[in-house]
């Protein structure tokens, strides 16, 4: 896994509207990159959720949020008009990139092994540098959380 004051790998994905997003990008700015394991699922909305009620206080900050799932563009607009979710999400379908980020793990659920995201939350500064890594996330009290260390890192 990607550790604090590495460089951020680099990463071209499609959001939610088929647009191409760099890392690039976001270059100047602190983003708050946040890997879900699904769509519309109980955890993964209310951590989305709880982001979307603190867009307002991340932008304030000059901050912006970017989720990353393996689902797809399709998946992701059901998702984000369902929730009004105002942020991007990217479709890494073929997890290339949490791959790259070391969230891309062996899971195991009822006995059944499977490859899947771990929760994990990345800040990285403007300058392309992991700041903060968060793991192990309670969907609920995450923002909170990052708002913090992005108030730190201001």
């Amino acid at each position: 896994m990607i550790q604090e004051n590495e460089k951020a790998p680099d990463f071209k994905l499609k959001d939610q509207g088929g647009n191409t997003v760099r890392l690039k990008d976001f270059a100047g700015k602190p983003l708050v990159l946040y890997f879900y394991p699904r769509d519309d699922t109980p955890g993964c909305t209310t951590e989305a959720c709880s982001f979307r009620d603190d867009y307002s206080i991340y932008k304030e900050m000059g901050a912006e949020i970017v989720g990353v799932s393996a689902d797809d563009e399709e998946s992701h607009t059901k998702f984000v008009k369902k929730y009004d979710l105002p942020f991007t999400l990217l479709a890494d379908t073929d997890h290339e990139v949490c791959e790259k980020y070391g969230v891309w793990v062996k899971k195991n659920k009822f006995g059944k092994e499977y490859y899947g995201i771990k929760r994990t939350t990345f800040l990285i500064d403007g300058d392309r540098k992991v700041a903060k890594v968060f793991e192990g996330v309670k969907p609920a009290s995450h923002s909170a959380e990052v708002i913090e260390a992005v108030r730190e890192l201001a």
